[in-house]
């Protein structure tokens, strides 16, 4: 299943030949679109829709790195059913430059002489939009004078038209400290990397301070420009190239099948992403695969870089051309993030397809799932859920709803009519049905669940631990119970509740539980209401049974048509001797 990401898809032909590649703002949208079609506008479309016979794709954040990626990928590989791309194409770069009292613009060629360059940015455009944002909130000059301390005390300089427009605060001629000229940079590199809150803080600053002196033209032009930060999102996967050359590698495990995603950064840019996939048999340590997975990535290839990201450092690894890193923070830290969450999509889509072949490996991920998310000491392969109904008190009954191995088993739902309980008491209603369903199964030798789920908070899930208590079976199955405003999961003993992922499986199971116990619970609670309801009246006229009623009720459909049958009409439905009592109870003026 695709995500509803950007990214860059890559079809593949049935030999294993790259077809095209393509960008995208939503994957699962724009993967979709090739196959809904019946018939595709371009003749050489249809064609290539017709040789696809696989699809790999890499998940980044923002349309600007899908765009940058697949160039890279599409000059490297140059797919059949792509466009021929240049290697002249250069994007622009913001530079600060390495010098006293650094400058700030825009550029296409990376110098190595120490100066920081941000991007690259796939739209000039957006580029511009950031300088402008930067010339207005922190001035800095334009100009290439040597603003030396000596020169700038000998007075060598003369302020420009830069510095009257207010582009420029005067450094040449000490107008601005180096300090604080020093603390723009600092803010200027804030909003180059999107650590966009200091920025906006000091934005919001700015235009309160603007609002509060009354210069209300100037506080919109503000607002304006912060909410030009808020649209725009400054930061791209890699915004710093002093990065580098540099691989990234993460896997993660299901059973003996391990999932890897490989990435190639080159010059802050990601140029390549790869999916592969092991299974252990010796029961090979993670190092040992990850070591595999990089030599296959270099395969035919002659990228080789001596820095490897990766989320551990192989066990006795010391070889200096190689050098394994784990980064804690900053951009090699979201490449990191951005490498495993390709590798755990990699990884549903492949347990999504071995799942449709053999059923069991979902039952077996989905109870270790559910194990762990629940924080239970074995896997919940028997679960039951109760859930009470009444009205106002009346005709009280309660409802346990078994599932096996994430399934309903039907066969073995129960429904208890309450016996000791008078009024709506959902609390001593909850206690009273667990002890009759776990007396019972502890009195037939029935093995227990494993897991107890109760419908309702804190007052519910203490009812159910007493009557467990009372039964001496407390500890050896577990109970929790499921509030339904925030599907928030109480444990006995616990004031804080536990949420969890509302797309998770194991909520998804517990929701489909509670769910099924309310409708089962319902159910009964509405034949008892309605058989009482309706067979009342006929049942309170002496010597008529509920059998009889009944029949009456079959015949009839309603107590209102049955006491306006005639006397043949009911004595077809029930014999004379019986008709004649109704008949009589209904028109006592005619006997």
């Amino acid at each position: 299943m695709l995500p509803d990401s950007p990214g860059v898809y890559k079809y593949f032909d049935a030999q294993g030949g790259l077809l095209y590649v393509g960008k995208a703002k939503s994957l699962k949208k724009r993967v979709s679109s090739y196959f809904n079609k019946q018939q595709h506008d371009n003749r050489k479309t249809q064609v290539m829709v017709g040789k696809i016979a696989a699809i790999d794709f890499t998940i980044v954040d923002s349309e600007m790195d899908a765009l940058l990626l697949e160039n890279s990928l599409i000059k490297e590989f140059q797919p059949r059913y792509n466009i021929n791309l240049k290697d002249d194409k250069t994007y622009p770069y913001i530079r600060i430059t390495a010098e006293r009292f650094p400058r700030v613009y825009p550029t296409r060629n990376k110098v190595q002489d120490g100066s920081e360059y941000y991007g690259p940015y796939g739209s000039v455009r957006v580029m511009d939009a950031v300088l402008d944002l930067i010339k207005k909130l922190y001035p800095t000059r334009n100009c290439t004078l040597n603003l030396s301390d000596r020169n700038i005390r000998e007075g060598k300089f003369r302020v420009c038209l830069e510095y009257h427009i207010g582009n420029c605060m005067g450094a040449c001629e000490g107008r601005q400290t180096e300090s604080d000229y020093n603390e723009q940079i600092a803010h200027i590199r804030h909003l180059l990397r999107g650590h966009l809150g200091e920025v906006k803080r000091h934005l919001k600053t700015l235009m309160v301070e603007s609002a509060s002196l009354l210069r209300f033209e100037e506080a919109q032009r503000y607002k304006e420009k912060l909410d030009l930060l808020e649209r725009f999102q400054a930061k791209s996967t890699v915004v710093n190239l002093n990065i580098g050359n540099v691989e990234v590698c993460t896997l993660s495990s299901q059973g003996y099948q391990v999932f890897v995603n490989h990435l190639r950064v080159s010059e802050g840019v990601i140029i390549s992403s790869k999916n592969m996939e092991y299974r252990r048999k010796l029961d090979e340590p993670d190092s040992d695969i990850l070591l595999l997975a990089l030599a296959e990535a270099y395969n035919g290839t002659s990228y080789k870089q001596r820095e490897i990201i990766s989320s551990f450092i192989p066990e006795e690894w010391n070889d200096p051309a190689m050098l394994f890193t784990v980064p804690k923070a900053g951009d090699k830290k979201s490449l990191l993030e951005l490498s495993m969450r390709n590798t755990l999509l990699f990884k549903k889509e492949k347990l999504l397809q071995y799942e449709k072949l053999d059923p069991s490996m979902r039952v077996e991920r989905l109870m270790t799932q559910m194990q762990q998310d629940l924080r239970l000491k074995e896997r919940p392969q028997h679960i039951e859920c109760f859930d009470n109904s009444n009205l106002q008190g009346e005709h009280a009954v309660s409802a346990c709803v078994v599932f096996r191995e994430g399934r309903p088993a039907k066969s073995e739902y129960r429904h208890f009519n309450v016996r000791s309980v008078t009024g709506p008491n959902d609390f001593d209603t909850m206690k009273e049905v667990i002890t009759r369903r776990y007396a019972r199964l502890l009195e037939e030798g029935t093995p227990l669940p494993q897991l107890v789920v109760v419908d309702g908070g804190k007052g519910q899930l203490s009812a159910a631990v007493e009557a467990l208590q009372k039964l001496n079976i407390y500890g050896k199955l577990a109970v929790i119970g499921i509030a339904k405003r925030l599907e928030e999961l109480y444990y006995p003993n616990d004031p804080v509740p536990l949420y969890i992922d509302k797309k998770s499986e194991t909520l998804k199971v517990i929701q489909l539980m509670r769910d099924e116990a309310h409708r089962f619970g319902i159910t009964h609670h509405r034949k008892r209401r309605d058989k009482s309801t309706l067979s009342t009246e006929l049942t309170d006229i002496p010597g008529i049974g509920a059998e009889t009623a009944a029949s009456l009720l079959r015949s009839f459909r309603s107590v209102k048509r049955v006491r306006e049958a005639s006397l043949v009409d009911l004595s077809q439905s029930v014999g004379p001797a019986k008709a004649g009592v109704v008949y009589q109870h209904f028109h006592p003026d005619e006997a």
